[in-house]
């Protein structure tokens, strides 16, 4: 991992990568139109280039209500491109802050991540731009556990 490009990001408050692989770009997200009956994590499509994203709001796929003190969590009207088994994503953050190099391994935390985060998170990783989160892109593309129980309960 030592040398890899990462996109930094801030989720739920705090830092996050990205495996800069995983992230085919960086967009301003224009309108979002809401799916109907779709779990609370995806907040609807959107389109690029005449192409259809699937538009995941990432505080909600991992588990987080409002913010804190009950307001809204602050959005970067900039969203992360992603591919996962042909399906292609907006990811919505707090905020895209740049892409930075990994100087370390991903390693574990004492006393963990917090429960959101145990799902979706492979260890803190040191990079030029300070400590991050690294990201399981395909644990975070599957929402949180309680959401995908009711998909499976429906089907």
């Amino acid at each position: 991992m030592t040398g890899d490009l990462l996109v930094i990001a801030q989720i739920a408050g705090r830092r996050c990568a990205l495996s800069a692989l995983d992230v085919k770009s960086v967009i301003e997200i224009g309108t979002i139109t809401p799916i109907p009956r779709t779990p609370a994590w995806i907040a609807g499509i959107t389109a690029l280039r005449s192409q259809a994203l699937t538009v995941i709001d990432c505080r909600h796929a991992l588990g987080f209500g409002m913010g804190p003190g009950g307001s809204e969590w602050p959005t970067d009207h900039r969203a992360a491109v992603v591919a996962d088994a042909g399906y292609s994503y907006a990811l919505m953050v707090d905020s895209i802050e740049d892409i930075t190099t990994a100087v370390g391994e991903a390693g574990q935390v004492p006393g963990g991540f917090g429960p959101e985060w145990s799902r979706v998170a492979t260890g803190m990783i040191e990079t030029m731009a300070g400590p991050a989160l690294k990201l399981d892109l395909a644990a975070l593309l599957s929402g949180p556990e309680t959401a995908r129980n009711e998909i499976e309960a429906v089907l």
